[in-house]
């Protein structure tokens, strides 16, 4: 039995979309290999708080009826997925991945859950990730550590940790995340699977926990960058429960994916190339070899204040946090885990004028960014200069001797795009020595999304298919 579903959790979204409004296979079926495989899975891996499984199943049923009757709504129909456990779902626990939530639940569903209802998803449950979305190793002290597929003794990135070991575990067809610093992009990056963080404002906001108001994102964790394209398709858009949606058209996000990229225009981002491991440097100067085949011309650009954003997504997630969790450290701060109480107790230092100058630098890196970019389609840069590294790990000292700060070797290639707010996806580039996910980030004008999934789509056909990692081919 157990083996049955392998070939159902072999396809993508895309693949299944096709298949079920065929009717060639059933959402009742395909919801319980996705059951099955979370059963056999989840005790290592951690990527669930809640399963919820009952409710999959009465939402399979629906589903199949709908299509047998005809009544197909999409590519999502009948599509088994997961939601980071910061999307409000109405009477379903949403914890946050905290302690302090681990009774809530929400009068309401968040926008973005909404919208993929109305396609016809079903929701395999609620995914594991670093407490409040604050850190990047989705090490959970109150919900479990969550496991990397490729590797269950290294960490899966953070804070979506949950949401791409899903996907990469094939315990859920496609998933949510969000990003702040480059929570969606850094778990795709460690887990090797796709991540696309949306322009700041293309998707609501509504109804999902927030960890900075001026910062977070919410975007696709998928198995392929269609994937991310067609849930794109269903989330974007305005919400007039979210101010902070933008009101910009939202175009259909597959129709350049079989676009060649010959003749156009990208540029490697200069500051984000030192101080990457061996195989990171080797694997992102393939891709860019990759790219160039395909007829793209590759040079190299500047954004001289880019290594300013670590400090500038610092010191505004800090202030925006320590505020929305004002109430709750006054009243429970022994109720967090160690870091992020200690992150949270950091914000209270920072000063307003530092939070003012914080915010105005943002236009000027996006002002240079922009410059970058000229007449350029897209930036790529690595998705980080390390593969996953080991749970607990803080450091990690190359053969010369010297070291590399694990997290700041990681957030400093995803930080940037949250300051300007650009929309940026990670894809995977290969393997390291040690059989670990290596990955290049994408990165486009507002609201080219279009454009960077078109470059993604592109690299990834020539890329081919990834070695699976052990949990799948261990079964």
């Amino acid at each position: 039995m157990a083996h049955a579903y392998e070939e159902l959790l072999s396809f993508d979204v895309s693949a299944l979309g096709e298949k079920l409004k065929a009717k060639a296979i059933s959402p009742v079926e395909l919801t319980e290999a996705y059951l099955d495989r979370i059963q056999r899975t989840d005790a290592k891996l951690r990527a669930y708080i809640t399963v919820t499984a009952d409710l999959a199943r009465k939402s399979a049923r629906k589903a199949e009826h709908e299509i047998v009757a005809g009544k197909w709504r999409g590519p999502f129909h009948g599509i088994p997925i997961g939601l980071k456990d910061l999307c409000y779902t109405k009477g379903i626990a949403t914890t946050g991945g905290s302690k302090i939530l681990g009774a809530f639940k929400p009068a309401h569903d968040c926008t973005v859950w909404t919208r993929l209802a109305r396609a016809g998803a079903i929701l395999l449950g609620k995914l594991n990730l670093h407490e409040f979305a604050y850190g990047i190793t989705s090490s959970n002290p109150h919900w479990g550590f969550v496991r990397n597929p490729y590797n269950l003794e290294r960490i899966p990135g953070g804070s979506s940790g949950g949401s791409a070991a899903a996907i990469v575990a094939r315990s859920a067809a496609a998933t949510i995340g969000t990003d702040t610093g480059g929570s969606i992009r850094i778990p795709a990056a460690l887990c090797g699977c796709v991540g696309l963080k949306p322009t700041w404002s293309r998707v609501s906001r509504y109804g999902v926990l927030p960890l900075a108001y001026t910062m977070d994102h919410v975007g696709p964790i998928t198995r392929s960058v269609r994937d991310a394209a067609l849930m794109l398709n269903v989330i974007a858009g305005h919400d007039r429960n979210d101010s902070t949606s933008s009101r910009e058209r939202v175009s259909d996000y597959t129709e350049k994916l079989d676009s060649p990229i010959a003749g156009m225009k990208i540029g490697i981002v200069r500051e984000l190339t030192d101080n990457l491991s061996p195989d990171v440097q080797k694997s992102f100067d393939n891709a860019a070899l990759q790219l160039r085949a395909l007829g793209a011309a590759v040079d190299e650009v500047t954004i001289p204040s880019l290594p300013l954003s670590g400090v500038i997504n610092g010191i505004v997630t800090w202030a925006e946090a320590t505020e929305i969790h004002r109430q709750w450290m006054a009243t429970q701060p022994q109720d967090y885990g160690d870091d992020v109480r200690r992150l949270l107790e950091v914000g209270m230092m920072i000063p307003a004028g530092a939070y003012v100058r914080a915010q105005r630098a943002r236009a000027r890196v996006l002002a240079e960014a922009m410059d970058a970019l000229g007449d350029r389609d897209v930036l790529i840069a690595p998705g980080a200069a390390v593969a996953a590294p080991r749970i607990g790990e803080s450091r990690r000292f190359d053969s010369d001797g010297g070291g590399i700060d694990v997290l700041a070797g990681i957030l400093r290639f995803t930080q940037p795009f949250d300051v300007t707010g650009q929309p940026a996806i990670a894809i995977p580039t290969g393997l390291s020595a040690d059989s670990l996910p290596l990955s290049m980030q994408i990165i486009g004008r507002p609201f080219a999304e279009a454009t960077v999934l078109q470059v993604a789509s592109a690299y990834e056909k020539a890329r081919g298919a990834l070695p699976a990692p052990p949990l799948i081919q261990e079964g």
